[in-house]
């Protein structure tokens, strides 16, 4: 092992971006002994998944939800020491629209073994037909007899369609996972896309299932712990530290690495290639992408009001209803009354500005839970207009490694098979970190191949 963590001894490595993606391939990189710079041009790490301070409060600039089956990020948590036992709720999958038309819908997966999980979660749904459940079940086997790969890609809709997916687990199950886990809406995502997503969550074990919901801010759950293992290791973090422009070599800032790792978001990420002859058809495709927004409003009111459980589904088609999800953060991180609403994708709920978005929150709320509510105490809108990449049919996605000599790429829109999740971020960034350390002289992989072989036990060979 001594050899694989000194793989990169004395290459010193760039990263440009300080986001999820970049910090992944900065600690991928310092743990196998490269000298890592990170360059950010904000104040903190953390890219869209950050912390920020209002009210005298740490809030996260978003609610994010993880699920069981992002294996890597749990992964690098562990590696940098951010124990995800501790920092996240794991809890069963667990699905409740208290409004739900006709009627209120509630879906629970069981601790149950694969694929018996999901089956039983299925049959004794609330608020869902016989007919409906047979009908979901035999997609999902559908799916599994494919591999989970369709023939083309089509829109999200199309596929619920193409398998009679309808009624109240349309509404209420497939249609809220793919806004969720796509940020686009089921008229426009794409199938492919989110059969990756149902193949690694309901369609693998059921541990991949649970939702794993922050008991801490975003800072705590690996930016944090991820700067402090770089720097460890000889590493240097620059804040407020803006990349105007990228160059062969790599030089950043004047100063010459022996690599680099580009990971910004495909906006930035496209002004940047597009500055060199060798990256401008990058440039041009990520020119092509479209953008969906995020809000995360938080409603503060008395302590003494929480929810059943600490996510809710709100119906948003029902006449003047917006919200989608509610998330308890007295439940998940003691911060008692404080409710975190999440709209995801283009949807009405733009046309408004904070105060009538508040108003419009507190009155579904109010229905949800069937009892009028105290007086909101304070309230903070946190609305991110280009928040995810608009994750559509056929999507193009840009190579790891660029045609600029000396440059990777890394961020959530590099990771082909998956949508723009904390997951595909992180993975990109394990992904770059392998490519360069796979560019390394003969005899150093060499070397990292025979630490990666050697003596196993029967059980783990």
């Amino acid at each position: 092992m001594d050899c694989l963590a000194n793989l990169g001894a004395g290459v010193k490595a760039a990263v440009v971006g300080g986001g999820w993606a970049g910090l992944a391939a900065a600690v991928e990189l310092a743990r196998t002994g490269f000298q890592v710079t990170v360059f950010e041009a904000a104040r903190q790490l953390g890219g869209r998944a950050r912390s920020v301070r209002t009210q005298g409060q740490l809030l996260d600039n978003g609610q994010h939800i993880l699920i069981g089956a992002y294996g890597e990020t749990l992964r690098l948590m562990r590696t940098v020491g951010a124990d995800p036992d501790r920092l996240l709720h794991r809890l069963p999958l667990e699905l409740s629209f208290p409004t739900g038309q006709p009627h209120p819908f509630r879906l629970r997966l069981p601790r149950l073994p694969s694929p018996w999980h999901l089956a039983a979660g299925l049959l004794t749904a609330r608020g869902a037909s016989p007919g409906e459940k047979i009908a979901a079940m035999r997609f999902m086997r559908c799916l599994q007899g494919t591999a989970y790969r369709l023939g083309d890609d089509c829109t999200v809709a199309e596929l619920l369609d193409r398998h009679g997916q309808h009624g109240a687990l349309r509404r209420h199950l497939w249609e809220p996972l793919c806004l969720a886990a796509l940020n686009t809406a089921p008229l426009q995502a794409s199938a492919q896309i989110f059969a990756n997503t149902l193949r690694d969550s309901l369609g693998s074990g059921r541990a991949a299932t649970d939702l794993l919901l922050p008991a801490a801010d975003l800072d705590r759950l690996f930016p944090a712990a991820a700067a402090q293992f770089i720097r460890a290791r000889g590493g240097e973090i620059r804040l407020a530290c803006r990349v105007d422009t990228i160059v062969a070599g790599p030089v950043v800032f004047g100063e010459r690495f022996d690599c680099a790792v580009l990971a910004v978001g495909p906006q930035h990420a496209a002004g940047l290639l597009a500055g060199q002859p060798e990256t401008a058809a990058s440039a041009r495709l990520l020119s092509g992408y479209a953008f969906e927004p995020i809000a995360t409003v938080y409603l503060a009111y008395p302590p003494p009001l929480s929810l059943p459980w600490p996510m809710l589904g709100l119906d948003d088609r029902q006449t003047g209803q917006i919200g989608q999800w509610v998330f308890d953060r007295g439940t998940l991180c003691g911060t008692g009354g404080l409710m975190a609403f999440v709209l995801s994708a283009h949807g009405a709920w733009e046309d408004l500005d904070n105060a009538q978005l508040v108003l419009a929150l507190d009155r579904q709320l109010a229905a949800t839970l069937c009892r009028p509510l105290p007086p909101v105490l304070w309230q903070h809108a946190i609305r991110e207009r280009r928040a995810t990449f608009s994750c559509r049919p056929g999507l193009p996605r840009p190579a790891v490694e660029t045609a600029l000599p000396g440059w990777w790429l890394a961020g959530d829109y590099v990771c082909a098979e998956y949508p723009a999740t904390l997951e595909a971020a992180v993975r990109s960034g394990v992904a770059a970190a392998g490519a360069i350390s796979a560019s390394l002289p003969v005899a150093r992989r060499a070397c990292a191949a025979g630490a990666r072989s050697g003596p196993q036990s029967p059980r783990r060979a």
